[in-house]
């Protein structure tokens, strides 16, 4: 049997204290550099209030909000902020100013300006979306826009507000493979389709949230090839129009991840994958009167959201009306004109895609 000396044993012990405060370090959290705070960030936009303590940083742009036909509140998606508004790179200012079109964005809670919120859930950001639009004064109903995995926001504000939607497009709208409906074979297939690294950084999010920050931050093996802004997840249309999305986040690219990639990139990715408390195709039509519309978004090329996931939901939801765009990446809200087709599309009720 094999025995131990007294000094052996000491090395051991502290060997073993060694690799526990090894992990400790490396699991631990850093603090969000809020704000306004202390050696934080300055704060540059405007901030509401929200009734939970938190401030939350937006953008207005469009016609003025008093004399607008149409209120939109743009939801930006992962790695993002209030300045991404992406249907309005776009956007032509003659389609803004004949609809009257207002637009307010905004940073999602971790993002940009806005504070985290440690305990966030998808009913957290509609409910978010919700006192923004009250405390603008947007009025009864206002419309909401949310691009990739602002998609999911948008998912909740027709799961917990739908009372105060007027319609609903989502973008590319960001799936949860965990979401129960979908049958095993489908999302199965689907999530082994993506690049490796983004199917360890998606199953670490969904089993081992608390292990997030480590794999986001370790060296030992790749993490989010779209934290990582790899062009290997990008479609041919989305090479060609990387050049322009880039452009537009050079001024701000920055303020996006400011006060702490936890806070914003992986806290993201531990809400969006994780288990949400709704299935969004469990949702009932928030419009059986035709009183409003839910629209969907999707190229058929995209290379971070599986098009056969998106058919699917359009499938179970039949009252949502589905365009898939041919030949389009993720990316496709940047085509040129691309802007006026959708807005007109969600706000005038004609396919202008067409």
């Amino acid at each position: 049997m094999l025995k131990i000396s007294g000094m052996t044993g000491k090395i051991l012990v502290l060997f073993f204290i060694g690799f526990l405060a090894f992990v400790y370090q490396s699991i631990k959290l850093p603090p969000p550099k809020i704000c306004g705070s202390p050696n934080g960030p300055a704060i540059t936009a405007p901030r509401i209030k929200l009734s939970d303590g938190r401030h939350l940083a937006y953008k207005e742009q469009g016609v003025s909000k008093d004399l607008a036909t149409y209120k939109i509140v743009s939801i930006h998606g992962f790695d993002g902020c209030k300045h991404d508004v992406v249907f309005a790179s776009s956007l032509s200012p003659d389609v803004i100013e004949s609809l009257g079109v207002y637009i307010v964005s905004f940073d999602r809670p971790g993002y940009g300006e806005s504070d985290p919120h440690p305990q966030r859930t998808p009913k957290s950001v509609a409910l978010d979306v919700e006192e923004l639009a009250d405390q603008l004064k947007l009025g009864s109903k206002f419309y909401v826009v949310g691009y990739s995995m602002g998609g999911q926001v948008v998912w909740g504000c027709l799961k917990y507000i739908p009372h105060r939607l007027a319609a609903a497009a989502l973008l590319t709208p960001v799936v949860n493979y965990w979401w129960p409906t979908f049958p095993a074979n489908l999302s199965t297939k689907s999530y082994y389709d993506q690049l490796l690294p983004d199917q360890w950084f998606l199953r670490v999010a969904h089993y081992l949230p608390w292990l997030t920050y480590w794999w986001n931050t370790q060296k030992f093996f790749p993490s989010s090839s779209v934290a990582a802004h790899s062009p290997d997840i990008l479609s041919t249309q989305d090479m060609q129009l990387g050049p322009k999305f880039a452009a537009s986040q050079e001024q701000y690219r920055a303020q996006i991840r400011q006060q702490g990639e936890f806070e914003s990139l992986h806290r993201d990715a531990m809400v969006g994958f994780g288990t949400w408390e709704f299935d969004p195709m469990d949702l009932k039509n928030p419009f059986d009167k035709n009183e409003g519309s839910v629209h969907i978004w999707q190229g058929d090329e995209d290379g971070l959201v599986p098009v056969i996931l998106q058919r699917y939901i359009a499938q179970k939801l039949p009252w949502i009306q589905y365009h898939e765009i041919k030949g389009a990446g993720h990316l496709f809200p940047y085509a040129d004109g691309m802007g006026d087709k959708i807005i007109k599309t969600f706000l005038l009720g004609e396919n202008f895609l067409l």
